[in-house]
């Protein structure tokens, strides 16, 4: 039986800035507009910290159950390490999965009940990410759910569900957080080509390889400060953004420099901390611009 620790650690919390600061940016969008609610901010969090961790269990499940993770470098996986039993990693995804559902619910009953659509849409994506027959993860489609659901829907969800209004600097912000939250992914991916390409998990790492993956980190990673730079544009507060810099560019040398292995794990910390960071600055930058 997994201990307590065990199932912190297997809910991957350095991943969890991923779903904070896109809250973060929604919420200073919603401010630039005069239309924050902390209540609907603090449910729209509660929503997106619970698909993460959920969707976390679920790829710990799917992944273990496939022998993906048997001989994986880096955090421990719950079901690969045979510290868990498949079904009780399973449930504990799906419980994720309600709490996310029922907060999700308050939110669209006061707001609007078209926002349903992308819920489900959300919670379909995270559990096909790697469950099912043909996980699209496994078809170098991870990145593309992650810009979608952890960038564009997460930001965009939460601004409108509090100020029923969008702007172009919130679909900016989306972007940009979609953006590093797929240099996450990358980083991750790229560590794990060796094992990935022996179990037959094709990722985008996989498909693109070692060199083209490190240049896709980069230009991710720098396409979120040219989009906080133009949105200077409604409000020069947005530069606050640029306070991640120097930590997104030591993950970035670290990339390519050609580590590998378990000299990319601090990558990872590095570039959660880079979009936390980051989401700090934009979110106060917006609100401050009001």
């Amino acid at each position: 039986m997994a201990t307590p620790a065990q199932w912190i650690e297997g809910a991957r919390p350095r991943t969890l800035p991923a779903a904070i600061s896109p809250v973060l940016v929604g919420t200073g969008a919603a401010a630039y507009l005069d239309d924050f609610v902390w209540w609907k901010a603090l449910l729209a969090l509660g929503v997106a910290l619970a698909l993460q961790i959920g969707v976390n269990y679920a790829n710990d499940y799917s992944d273990g159950i496939r022998g993906t993770d048997e001989n994986r470098v880096g955090p421990l996986r719950l079901v690969g390490s045979k510290v868990a039993t498949p079904r009780a990693v399973k449930t504990a995804a799906f419980t994720c999965f309600a709490i996310g559902a029922a907060l999700g619910i308050v939110l669209c009953a006061t707001s609007t009940w078209w926002l349903l659509v992308a819920g489900a849409a959300s919670l379909l994506g995270a559990w096909f990410y790697t469950g099912g027959k043909r996980p699209y993860g496994y078809r170098a489609l991870g990145e593309v759910s992650v810009f979608l659901f952890f960038g564009l829907v997460a930001v965009l969800g939460t601004t409108y569900v509090q100020a029923e209004d969008l702007h172009w600097t919130a679909v900016a912000g989306a972007v940009a957080i979609g953006s590093i939250a797929c240099a996450l992914l990358v980083a991750n991916n790229l560590r794990d080509i060796p094992t990935d390409s022996v179990t037959g998990k094709r990722t985008l790492a996989v498909v693109l390889g070692a060199p083209n993956s490190r240049r896709l980190y980069a230009a991710l990673t720098a396409l979120a400060f040219i989009l906080a730079a133009v949105s200077a544009i409604a409000t020069p507060w947005t530069l606050l953004a640029f306070i991640a810099l120097p930590l997104a560019a030591k993950s970035t040398r670290i990339i390519l420099s050609d580590a590998v292995g378990p000299a990319l794990i601090p990558v990872l910390k590095f570039t959660g901390l880079t979009e936390l960071l980051y989401a700090i600055g934009l979110g106060l930058g917006l609100a401050l611009g009001n």
